[in-house]
């Protein structure tokens, strides 16, 4: 698994191992964290690789050992694209690249499930979105490097036998998640001299919300659907929460009164650059082969916002 110290990947890992499966985590904890899976040191069946996949020596060592490869590192912050145009096209594309070439060389190693994004829709027409619609325009480098991960691994999958499933993700949320708008709106409320919320954007934007357990379910469904060439499948809830719908749901559960201050980056309401400002997946193909959503998208919300506050108290 790449990626498994991350917010996804930690969420994955106990999952998987309580099924019994043998477990290498390779990751370079940029953004995931150690503590995240130390837990699980004591485990026979779990191993940990401090690992970057640009290092593409290593990279085959490990990918050797391995039937099947669940593929979740990333950059996983859109914003970032705007500062450092680089950190995308290698943290993403370049990377996978590197791992699908290590298994298209490996002996044994030719399944690979990939967490993709909501993002490489752009800005559909279609809402709900099914996984059928195109054209595909991305307005974020995030985006784009995303499908272009599809794309290869599509290739791969044309060209050397590897079999695919590839998960397009909404908004995954959840109390270990170190980024997303609830983390940000928290971490500003807990600066003693904020006398106001700051909201990037108009607060009109609406989203999918995914309760990380949700999400866990469905990556684990993909193991009985890998079998020939590339499936897609989207992941979300069956609906939309507003921005300012979770500020509020935030305050409320922090019991604080502040004043929202909104900050558009765009004229059109967005809070930065390759903002999508209305996003919901058609989720009828995943539901088809049993998986069950239990959480909406304001439930996923407030059910996040209120264990990290218990985890402060």
């Amino acid at each position: 698994m790449t990626g498994g110290a991350g917010f996804i990947g930690s969420s994955l890992v106990p999952v998987l191992l309580d099924k019994g499966y043998r477990l290498i985590v390779i990751d370079h904890l940029s953004t995931g964290r150690k503590e995240n899976i130390t837990p699980f040191y004591s485990n026979t069946n779990f191993k940990f690789i401090e690992l970057d996949l640009l290092d593409v020596s290593k990279l085959k060592q490990v990918v050797n050992e391995c039937d099947l490869i669940y593929h979740l590192a990333a950059n996983v912050e859109v914003r970032k694209g705007e500062l450092d145009t680089e950190i995308d096209f290698l943290n993403n594309i370049v990377a996978t690249r590197n791992l699908l070439e290590s298994m298209r060389t490996s002996d044994k190693c030719k399944k690979i499930l990939f967490t993709s994004s909501s993002v490489v829709y752009g800005e559909p027409i279609t809402i709900p979105t099914p996984e059928g619609y195109g054209p595909l325009n991305p307005i974020s480098l995030y985006g784009a490097s995303k499908l272009a991960c599809e794309a290869l691994i599509s290739g791969y999958v044309g060209m050397f036998g590897i079999n695919a499933i590839i998960f397009r993700l909404a908004n995954i949320v959840g109390p270990s998640s170190g980024h997303g708008v609830i983390f940000d709106l928290i971490k500003k409320l807990k600066k003693p001299d904020n006398k106001y919320l700051e909201v990037l954007g108009d607060g009109t934007q609406k989203k999918s919300y995914l309760y990380i357990d949700d999400c866990i379910d469905a990556l684990v469904l993909g193991l009985n659907e890998i079998s020939s060439g590339m499936k897609i499948f989207n992941v979300g809830s069956e609906d939309q929460v507003d921005t300012n719908t979770i500020a509020h749901i935030i305050l409320e559960e922090l019991g604080l009164n502040r004043e929202i201050k909104y900050v558009t980056k765009e004229k059109d309401g967005r809070g930065w650059l390759g903002d999508i400002k209305n996003m919901l997946l058609s989720t009828d193909k995943i539901k088809k082969i049993g998986w069950k959503i239990n959480y909406s998208s304001k439930e996923s919300v407030s059910l996040t916002v209120k264990k990290i506050v218990e985890q402060d108290l």
